[in-house]
């Protein structure tokens, strides 16, 4: 009897459907890809959820701006955002959208599991709002009297009756979480960020608008008056998701699970809802990762600005594979990273097309010369593959995708050292016998191939076809991540330019 498959549940934030897709967000679904494809490709059973926010002020102005009804509006959206699927060569299996009949549901079922267990009250407050953020703002978190993430709009003076949610109950639980779990956010500085964040005295927050002033949300239950707001609405998606609460197996089996988020999401994943889920009886995240922002010339992209980058126009123009490799290699892990055309055909020139690309050219093309077109005999590493992925593994479990496109550089570059410093085809020419030589240079092939699968998938393929490897046959990498892995005598096939240059 075969043994059960290891489950592994990843999800990323989902995006608001009041702008197109930008390149902030296909750098998060990307990370999250990569993470999911290594774990199936470990024979875990991977779960990977995204999808679309549309409740809220925002979606609700967008929508009668475009004179259009508010869900005509997001299915409009939620399908731009899906199309990402194909154009970044996604592998996730869930997109759940906040207005699918399950998740609203599931959000009014959560929400009386935290008012019977008396985390919900209602009270008249006033409020500054910033409709950008969809969140309330003190006086502390504005400059010059605005939000500094959306300094172009005007605050809103909010006076009503509101449901609240007992934040301030859950200071010492969170802090606890934090504490027994030193990765339960990384990196450090967003745990520490955090920490503070929650020391500092954590106030209830609003958790529903009057439904009069703004229709379009989830209702309330028992309340028809209000709906939920967006926040509370949004995050309960990561479990709705994976059945909760009608398929309590499903749900048990794969919660908790690893976050992927912004740092500008911070304070809702890591602190807001995992008060939720406490309020609820539920278990809290596993973990969470926060990524940096991309900026445009030292500034955040903001459509206001007029510098989102598209990413349908990046994959339409230098290809997918490149566009992943590029996000996850010139991008910081953690921190910001600066987008621009001229640093991403720098990048694609140095390690695509002069890289990765040339040399798999290079030692296809010497195979067939050489080798009469085959894998020759198998030989003793001249180099070391297991420190490669020692390093390769380490980076990956603390999500540094930049440190992991290092270590795939530096091989690709040990490779061009090699064949620079042996001369292979001086050798041939005075009749010496290079046959080890050529499978050293051919079992390193093979492992930048590994090493790319979830990375570059399509890449890795032609790869991997090119030496006769099938990338269906490539179910366990502890097996393949072995020195001597090749099979000699196979055929081997050069097959079209990788990266053509630019």
């Amino acid at each position: 009897m075969p043994l059960k498959k290891q489950k592994y549940y990843i999800t990323t934030t989902l995006p608001y459907v009041n702008a197109e897709p930008h390149i902030g967000f296909a750098l998060e679904i990307i990370q999250a890809d990569v993470l999911a494809r290594f774990h199936h490709l470990s024979g875990e059973e991977v779960v990977f959820n995204t999808g679309t926010d549309e409740h809220g002020m925002k979606i609700y102005r967008k929508a009668l701006e475009q004179k259009k009804e508010p869900l005509a509006y997001c299915d409009e959206y939620a399908a731009r955002f899906d199309a990402l699927k194909r154009a970044l060569d996604l592998s996730y299996t869930n997109f759940i959208r906040t207005t699918d009949p399950h998740h609203i549901k599931a959000a009014q079922e959560f929400w009386m599991l935290c008012y019977k267990n008396g985390d919900i009250y209602k009270k008249n407050y006033q409020v500054k709002y910033c409709v950008g953020c969809e969140m309330e703002k003190t006086d502390s978190e504005l400059m010059d009297g605005r939000c500094p993430i959306h300094p172009k709009m005007e605050l809103e003076q909010i006076e009503e009756e509101n449901y609240f949610f007992k934040f301030s109950k859950y200071q010492k639980k969170l802090l606890d979480i934090y504490e027994k779990n030193p990765k339960f956010v990384i990196p450090k500085n967003r745990l520490r960020e955090i920490k503070n964040f929650v020391e500092s005295c954590l106030q209830d927050f609003s958790i529903s608008r009057l439904k009069s002033k703004m229709p379009w949300g989830i209702e309330v239950p028992n309340d028809s008056e209000h709906v939920m707001y967006v926040w509370f609405d949004a995050l309960i998606n990561y479990i709705s998701t994976i059945g909760w609460p009608d398929d309590m197996k499903k749900y048990n089996s794969l919660w908790p699970g690893l976050q992927v988020a912004g740092k500008d999401n911070l304070r809702q994943q890591s602190a807001m809802w995992q008060a939720m889920l406490l309020s609820a009886g539920l278990k809290p995240s596993k973990q969470i990762f926060i990524h940096g922002f991309i900026t445009s010339r030292g500034q955040k992209m903001s459509k206001s600005l007029g510098n989102v980058v598209d990413p349908f126009e990046i994959v339409n123009k230098y290809g997918t594979d490149a566009t992943r490799y590029y996000l996850l290699g010139a991008m910081p892990a953690y921190e910001d990273g600066d987008f621009t055309v001229e640093n991403f055909e720098k990048f694609y020139t140095a390690h695509l097309a002069n890289g990765v690309g040339n040399l798999t050219s290079r030692i296809l093309t010497m195979l067939e010369k050489y080798s009469d077109g085959k894998v020759p005999p198998k030989s003793e590493a001249f180099f070391e593959v297991k420190k490669f992925w020692q390093e390769y593994e380490d980076a990956l479990e603390e999500f540094a995708f930049d440190k992991i496109i290092i270590a795939i550089n530096e091989l690709v570059s040990k490779c061009d050292e090699l064949i620079s410093e042996q001369k292979p085809w001086e050798k041939a020419k005075k009749g010496e016998d290079i046959t080890e030589l050529l499978y050293q240079l051919a079992e390193g092939l093979r492992h930048i191939g590994i090493s790319l699968l979830p990375i570059m998938p399509r890449t890795a393929e032609r790869i991997l076809n090119g030496l006769n490897i099938r990338t269906e046959d490539v179910v366990d990498l502890k097996k393949e991540i072995k020195w001597g892995g090749l099979k000699s005598g196979v055929d081997v096939k050069k097959g079209e330019m990788l990266f053509p240059r630019i």
